[in-house]
């Protein structure tokens, strides 16, 4: 087989408020694809975000979400808050915790201390 990850892609209104995020977020560079797309690359190759323009607001949960592990996960939620991100929940099972946020286009994603 020859499938691989390639992007995940993240629906949006706008660019620029995701497109500030998440470069900040992740250190990562944007490259505009054309109207519809940007594309936020790590500095090594692998899997990019990609931001797709869509009419139709976000309405509900997602039911896909990036899960990012951090070092020092408490540090990393601080960092992204201060970014834009908003924290809607922090939750544990046994001894596993994790944080769920919101990017500033209400897009779900977790952070965990892996």
């Amino acid at each position: 087989m020859s499938l691989r990850p390639a992007d995940i892609v993240i629906d949006c209104a706008e660019f620029e408020p995701l497109v500030s995020f998440w470069t900040a977020a992740l250190g990562w560079t944007a490259h505009p694809v054309n109207e519809q797309y940007v594309s936020i690359q790590p500095p090594e190759p692998g899997v990019s975000l990609l931001l797709q323009r869509v009419p139709e607001p976000k309405v509900v949960k997602n039911r896909v979400h990036v899960d990012f592990r951090a070092d020092d996960m408490a540090a990393e939620v601080a960092r992204l808050v201060e970014l834009g991100a908003s924290v809607t929940a922090e939750r544990c099972l046994g001894s596993f915790c994790w944080t769920v946020l919101v990017d500033p286009a209400g897009n779900e994603f977790c952070v965990n201390g892996g």
